[in-house]
């Protein structure tokens, strides 16, 4: 009975582990595999070249000190990751404190958090589309503004450009940086904080020495959701960038749309090496596994 029980925490994550199997390693090593294959017009070859990996960087480095076409779209992918990062860090964390600390009562916490999530209630292609008519040159703000005399013509920055596109990701995905800081805001001791009181320091200095220090198990694992989103994202973007702003997301989609695969893959494995890179360094700042 013993050995029996010794096993029972493999056999609890056993099927979890062959979900990941399943749909996360078997999937990335098809890509990692086809990304060295070759491909012509009418199929794709099994090889094993570097092709696909040398066309993705062809002429970056006679360009320099110009970028290149692929330096240029993951640099753009990378401004998003990091200005919709910084724009959700900043909400999130804000609302998390509210709800954690400014709302003593349970029922009430539950009723606001609920209330944050009824954007979720309907589809990210319903909830990006709806900017257009708010944001477009005949939008409710143009008019607005127009009809105030604020503006004497539409601001044509409103829509299909990187404020639209940052504005939408921020509006998507803001709730998951929300969820997790708002989850390690609630595990904080608060007689952590009555000490702090009771010692004589200040809102500013109980917030920059035991709240944020203990959020950022939260912070770091919504950090985590909100880069990995981005990072591949291609729909915001081009709905929202009218098929405009690059990125890695359009790129990727636009070659398997060609049904060329191998190029795809290849792009695809850049594009997972660079997020892992950047969520590694962020785990280097904090055991994420105390919030686990």
């Amino acid at each position: 009975m013993l050995p029996f029980k010794r096993h029972i925490p493999f056999l609890l994550s056993l099927p979890f582990a062959l979900v990941i199997f399943a749909f996360f390693i078997v999937p990335l090593c098809l890509v990692i595999m086809v990304s060295f294959w070759d491909y012509n017009a009418y199929s794709i070859i099994p090889d094993f070249i570097f092709t696909n990996y040398e066309d993705v960087f062809y002429g970056c480095v006679k360009s320099l000190p110009d970028l290149c076409t692929s330096f240029a779209t993951y640099l753009s992918s990378l401004k998003f990751v990091f200005i919709v990062w910084i724009i959700t860090l900043v909400i999130g964390f804000m609302v998390a404190l509210f709800l954690s600390f400014c709302v003593n009562s349970l029922q009430m916490q539950v009723v606001l958090f609920l209330l944050c999530t009824i954007p979720f209630w309907t589809s990210n292609v319903i909830r990006m589309i709806s900017w257009i008519p708010l944001l477009g040159r005949n939008g409710l703000v143009n008019s607005t503004l127009q009809n105030a005399g604020l503006i004497d013509a539409p601001l044509e920055w409103l829509l299909y450009s990187q404020f639209s596109v940052t504005l939408a990701f921020v509006h998507l995905y803001t709730l998951f940086m929300v969820v997790p800081i708002f989850n390690s805001m609630m595990r904080i001791d608060r007689s952590l904080l009555e000490a702090a009181h009771d010692a004589g320091a200040s809102t500013w200095q109980t917030l920059t020495n035991i709240i944020i220090p203990l959020s950022r198990p939260g912070i770091i694992i919504g950090s985590i959701f909100v880069i990995t989103i981005v990072m591949g994202d291609f729909l915001t973007i081009g709905v929202m960038g009218g098929q405009q702003i690059p990125s890695v997301g359009k790129i990727i989609n636009v070659e398997m749309t060609y049904l060329q695969f191998p190029a795809a893959a290849a792009n695809a494995v850049i594009l997972v090496i660079i997020t892992l890179m950047i969520i590694f360094a962020m785990t280097k700042l904090v055991d994420i596994r105390k919030e686990l």
